[in-house]
Formats: structure tokens, sequence, C-alpha cells
């Protein structure tokens, strides 16, 4: 496996950790606005970036490659609104998304053929990442503050 793809998936392992910090953070904000639904899917959305992670090590490791495990720095951990949370989430996965397309770029151009069918999988999954988090400002806009309650029922049910 060519040492830059060795080293552009490390990074992206880790920064797929740092997100996961990201939503723990977030996730911790709801707890104290005793939001539970929200806190219960932001939980959710915690977990699944440790699992992204987790898969990028997987690939390392079946592949005979060194896993590398980096700091980063603290998230952000107060909020003014739930909107705010939610606009800097849909930020925050656009980042993701940059990140795993110039992954795909660099294992294209090094025609690393494992690497593009394994990274298809993130590019599809980032699609979904965004539409979800676009979906959630759009409801919480069209609430204007009012419903929050029931959109917070509805963020309870979330199993993944």
């Amino acid at each position: 496996m060519n040492e830059k793809m060795v080293k552009a998936i490390n990074k992206q392992l880790n920064f797929e950790l740092e997100s996961a910090h990201v939503y723990l953070a977030m996730q911790n904000y709801f707890a104290r606005q005793s939001l539970s639904g929200f806190e219960h899917w932001f939980n959710v959305q915690y977990k699944e970036e440790v699992e992204h992670a987790e898969k990028f090590m997987t690939y390392l490791n079946d592949r005979g490659q060194n896993v590398e495990i980096t700091g980063f720095g603290n998230p952000k951990n107060d909020f003014n609104s739930v909107l705010e949370v939610l606009e800097t989430s849909l930020a925050h996965e656009k980042k993701v998304t940059k990140k795993i397309n110039e992954l795909m770029d660099l294992a294209i151009e090094l025609n690393d053929y494992a690497s593009v069918s394994f990274l298809q999988w993130y590019i599809d999954e980032q699609v979904e990442e965004e539409a979800n988090f676009s979906e959630l400002i759009d409801k919480v806009k069209m609430m204007d503050g009012k419903g929050l309650y029931i959109l917070n029922r509805e963020l309870g049910s979330r199993t993944e």
C-alpha cells in the first residue's frame, strides 16, 4: 500500500475520532438543556463516528499497515441554540465530505482500487449524513421554536 495513502487514511481515522468528540460535546449540551431526544440522537451520531474510525483501523490492519492514533483539539462545548448546533454539525459534515473526497481522489490517482472500493461506502455515507442534518435544520426552522418538544421526542427514537 502506498505510504501516501496510509498516511492519509491515518489522518482521516483520527479526524473521525475527533468528529466523535464533537458530537459527544453536542450530546452533553443537549443533556444540559433537558432535550433527551436530541441527546440520544447525538449519542448515536457519536457512536457512528467511532465506528467509522474503527472501519479505517480495520482496513489498515487488514492491509498490513500501521494504525497511528494522534491527538486533536478540544471541541466546542457551548452553543446558543439548537439551530446553532445543527448548523455547526452540517458544516462539520461538509468538512468530512471534503476530506473523504480527497481520499478518494488520492486512491484513484494511485490506482489503489482496493481503497477506491473501500472508500465508496464513506462517499455514500456522507450523502446520508449531510441529508440528515439538512433535514433537521429545515424542521427546526419550520417550527420557529414551537414544536421542539415533539421533534425532541421523535429524535429519541433513532436507532442508527
